[in-house]
């Protein structure tokens, strides 16, 4: 929201209250308390019929400061609020004749006691950003008396901006106006059904505003050296995540706000939809499930979207008998034939539904300010929506979910949970403005906690498409309704790098698009890129998404990237748990694993998948796809190729290829079965060693379906010798050593080799725990 009418003027309508002096400080209940002043008080006079700022300064944990900002304090406490894990930590507090110095770990906020006001924040002695002479401020319209509280923290020359959530405009925020409000508005618009009131900058700190409302930054586009952000209201919180490294911050900002939990295994092999507002009864789902298995294109999860409940009847929990009249034994022949079942969900109740009568009258929905209910036919005629807010409609909801559970359903796609009104009134008294985004961590986290009472804790999974802070624990969401296009196609790229850096883990999007159908070309580039995600989904809105509908290359393409996936896992499933370890997204941003490297900080079409694969995806008809290697030695997974890094590549691709490169020092880990995605991932694995160079050491670590370790190996590179040492190994899994591009191995010790296509084939000795190859 802008305030400002040039660098000088301020808007007509609009009144300042402005900090421009130090005036005061102490230290009550563990913070240090500031007054701020918007003029000169030094004489006594002029500390009558004055406005001041109190601004806050804590810690909730090592390296994170917390600014609290308030003008009138009296103003009533209304929830929701995120729901943080908080620490009592250790913080210092300093004071010369110049300034006061509040720190926590090695993030500092030091405040100008003289001249015009001023806070710089430090990490390890380094500025990060700064407020200063009448950032922070108190703003009245005078139209209408509302009132805002806003802060400007400074930029830095070259300094970007990322995050906010999963964002579809342009990958670095500079120069745009973002507002932190869920909307249902595809992937084509500035609008985000993931909204997330946090930003990273490549200098490694990050900044989250702590408030669940309407959140307005203005990133370097109001005042193009400053990141502002407002609220509407008498207090402003947010917090500085101190640090020079991205992913230090990311794992501190989920370490605060809730880490990602780790998705079951089969949850990473392909899905396939009914699609959106297709026709479909059991014979049309056997032929795609029956025509996958002929087609050898391994399937993991069967999903039923809307139509399984009768048309207007959403959502009333019933499968639609006409089409369904026998749902239970329908769900166990599909389960006997190995697959798991997700159903589509909402929470909102059409008055035609069964369950709608009911609802009214135990009070179960969100009600106007007169006492009826909130009502409209957006999207179901008369349709309500469930107040989570009341304990008795989350049993409500819940007992239905549970019923579906036992029929043998294993997943929810906890679709929609945006268009929440404001205009409305919650059971237990939330301000429905905080509630419009905060509404979908309730939605969610209630389906979630439903499924992990029934299967258990490692048996969850979600497909859910709106989040606000704190929903990254309740995975998988994915990048809602793109159209069938390159431009699209990119879009959810652009949308999923944007909300890893937000900390959500694991991100999925529609293969070949969701609106219209996707050329057949498009449909099988976006099939590479779909399989080369965390979750891979083929769902569309109007036409079935079988590989067979398109062509028979879509159908080898499909093959080919399905199975590669799948002797991924054990790469894969290890990136699962870091994800969950450190809250660090599996697709990664460039920018997130090659901070530094001033090439990699604007690019947003290509990614890291995990710390060692790097993919560019395909976005023409062409095959051309141009791409930035950094510096090392990469070599293509796929050909072997060896390429030197620290430059751009121009290549082209078939369909069953694109730039997929692994990094220098890397072991990847490929798993024996490539016919789903769920097996013992350290029986028969093969780590392939790439480009180890001298004095480096890279390590593989394989685990089981449990996440619990089954192989631990280093290898360390010395001159013309590698040592692969043994740290932890189940006895009975065999494995192997593949070093890629090796060919001239003169001796191993407690092993035998054997020369392969890709390299040498290490087979260690069955109890062996040090291995030394001369090279």
């Amino acid at each position: 929201m802008k305030f400002t009418n040039g660098f000088w003027l301020i808007r007509d309508g609009l009144e300042l209250i402005s900090g421009v002096q130090f005036f005061k400080a102490y230290q009550v209940d563990n913070k240090l308390r500031v007054l701020v002043a918007p003029k000169d008080l030094s004489e006594r006079a002029s500390q009558l019929d004055t406005a001041i700022l109190t601004v806050e300064f804590s810690t909730p944990m090592e390296d994170v400061i917390c600014v609290k900002i308030y003008h009138h304090k009296g103003q009533r406490k209304r929830g929701p609020e995120f729901q943080l894990n908080e620490q009592k930590v250790p913080y210092s507090i300093e004071e010369n004749e110049e300034e006061i110095i509040f720190s926590s770990g090695k993030t500092s906020a030091r405040i100008n006691k003289k001249g015009p006001w001023e806070v710089q924040y430090f990490y390890n002695g380094i500025k990060l950003t700064k407020s200063s002479f009448k950032s922070m401020a108190h703003i009245t319209n005078t139209k209408d008396q509302s009132t805002y509280l806003r802060e400007e923290l400074s930029l830095g020359v070259g300094e970007y901006i990322y995050g906010l959530g999963e964002r579809f405009t342009p990958f670095v925020k500079n120069g745009q106006t973002v507002d932190i409000w869920n909307e249902d508005g595809g992937t084509a618009s500035e609008q985000a059904y993931k909204n997330i009131p946090f930003y990273v900058s490549n200098k490694g700190y990050g900044v989250f505003v702590n408030h669940p409302e309407k959140v307005s930054f203005e990133v370097a586009s109001e005042k193009v050296s400053k990141v502002q952000f407002s609220v509407k209201g008498e207090s402003l919180e947010y917090f500085i995540f101190g640090s020079d490294s991205i992913k230090n911050t990311i794992t501190n900002y989920t370490t605060l706000t809730g880490k990602p939990t780790i998705p079951p295994a089969w949850s990473f092999g392909l899905w396939l939809s009914t699609s959106f507002t297709t026709n479909y009864d059991e014979e049309t789902v056997n032929s795609f499930v029956d025509g996958m298995k002929e087609r050898d294109i391994p399937l993991s999860v069967f999903h039923y979207d809307c139509f399984w409940m009768e048309a207007f009847h959403w959502t009333d929990f019933e499968w639609d008998k006409k089409m369904f009249p026998d749902p239970e034994g329908m769900l166990k022949r599909l389960k006997d034939k190995g697959l798991r079942i997700c159903i589509w969900i909402n929470p909102y109740i059409s008055q035609e539904s069964k369950l709608f009568n009911e609802a009214v009258e135990k009070g179960y929905l969100i009600k106007k300010f007169n006492g009826d209910i909130w009502q409209w036919d957006k999207w179901q005629p008369g349709m309500g929506i469930v107040d989570f807010t009341n304990p008795a409609a989350c049993e409500w909801y819940a007992n239905h979910l549970r019923r579906l559970v036992d029929m043998g359903v294993d997943s929810f796609k906890t679709d929609f949970g945006e268009r929440i009104p404001t205009d409305v009134v919650y059971y237990d008294g939330s301000d429905p403005v905080k509630m419009h985004n905060y509404y979908s961590f309730l939605y969610n986290k209630l389906v979630f906690n439903v499924l992990k009472e029934k299967r258990g804790e490692r048996e969850v999974t979600l497909f859910a498409r709106s989040a606000t802070t704190g929903g990254q624990q309740f995975p998988v969401h994915w990048g809602g309704d793109c159209d069938a296009t390159y431009e699209s196609m990119a879009e959810s790229l652009r949308g999923g790098l944007s909300l890893g850096l937000a900390g959500f883990g694991f991100w999925s999007h529609d293969i070949g698009g969701f609106e219209s159908t996707a050329s057949t070309d498009l449909f099988k580039r976006w099939l590479a890129f779909g399989l080369l995600s965390s979750h891979s989904r083929l769902h569309g809105s109007k036409s079935y998404r079988v590989p067979w509908a398109y062509d028979e290359e879509s159908v080898e393409v499909a093959r080919f990237f399905t199975k590669l996936k799948a002797k991924l896992m054990p790469y894969i499933f290890n990136l699962a748990n870091e994800a969950a370890q450190f809250g660090l997204p599996m697709t990664r941003a460039m920018v997130l694993e090659f901070q530094g490297d001033p090439a990699v900080e604007t690019l947003d079409r290509q990614y890291m998948f995990g710390d060692s694969l790097l993919v560019a995806p395909v976005f023409n008809e062409k095959g051309d796809v141009s791409f930035y290697l950094p510096e090392g030695r990469w070599t293509h997974l796929l050909s072997n190729e060896e390429v030197n890094g620290g430059t751009w590549r121009l290549e082209h691709h078939d369909y069953l290829s694109l730039p997929l490169y692994v990094k220098p020092n890397s072991i990847i880990a490929l798993g024996s079965i490539d016919s789903r995605a769920d097996y013992d991932y350290a029986s028969n694995v093969e780590l392939h060693v790439f480009a180890l160079e001298d004095g480096k050491t890279a390590t593989a670590i394989v685990r089981n379906e449990k996440s619990e370790i089954d192989l631990i190996v280093n290898v360390a590179r010395s001159g013309q010798e590698l040592k692969v040492k043994v740290i932890h190994s189940v006895v009975g899994k065999p494995w192997s050593l593949i070093l890629r591009n090796i060919y001239n191995i003169s001796l191993i010790h407690n092993g035998t080799f054997e020369q392969t296509d890709l390299g040498m084939k290490v087979v260690p000795d069955e109890y062996t725990d040090y291995i030394t190859i001369s090279l």
